[in-house]
């Protein structure tokens, strides 16, 4: 068998994925985290009587830690295959990929485990979108000027 006989091979038992039922289950998923966040910063306004700011600041910080707890128990990876892009795009990506990757290297210590490790997946993100913020800033100025 030829390499090309072989990917043909491989394109034909390679099952297909249906792409509209993942569609819509990512949009879905990403419209009740949202809807989620909401209701949790309408209930820390009414029972802890907090300020919009407050209240979308601690609804955030409770989607990040669930985000992380989750990652931490070892079903958020099996969500994300399910939901795909819906669970990803959110915060709660960029949290699950801060914390899997502290997981993977915590066994390395401290210094060159976790520190040196921590951001491997997340540190993109992090670059890209300071990077992007700063040339939207000057995109600013120069327009207001």
């Amino acid at each position: 068998m030829d390499k090309n006989e072989y990917l043909e091979l491989v394109k034909k038992l390679t099952p297909k994925e249906n792409k509209a039922r993942n569609y819509l289950l990512a949009f879905i998923m990403g419209g009740f985290i949202g809807v989620l966040g909401e209701v949790l910063k309408l209930l820390f306004k009414l029972l802890f009587n907090l300020t919009t700011l407050e209240a979308s600041s601690a609804s955030t910080l409770l989607i990040i830690f669930c985000a992380c707890l989750f990652t931490g128990l070892g079903f958020f990876d099996n969500l994300v295959s399910k939901f795909k892009c819906g669970l990803i795009i959110p915060t709660t990506g960029f949290a699950h990929s801060v914390a899997s990757a502290a997981l993977d290297y915590k066994k390395d210590g401290l210094i060159t485990g976790l520190g040196s490790n921590f951001f491997k997946l997340a540190g993109s993100v992090i670059l890209y979108g300071i990077v992007s913020g700063f040339i939207m800033g000057i995109v600013k100025v120069i327009i207001n000027v």
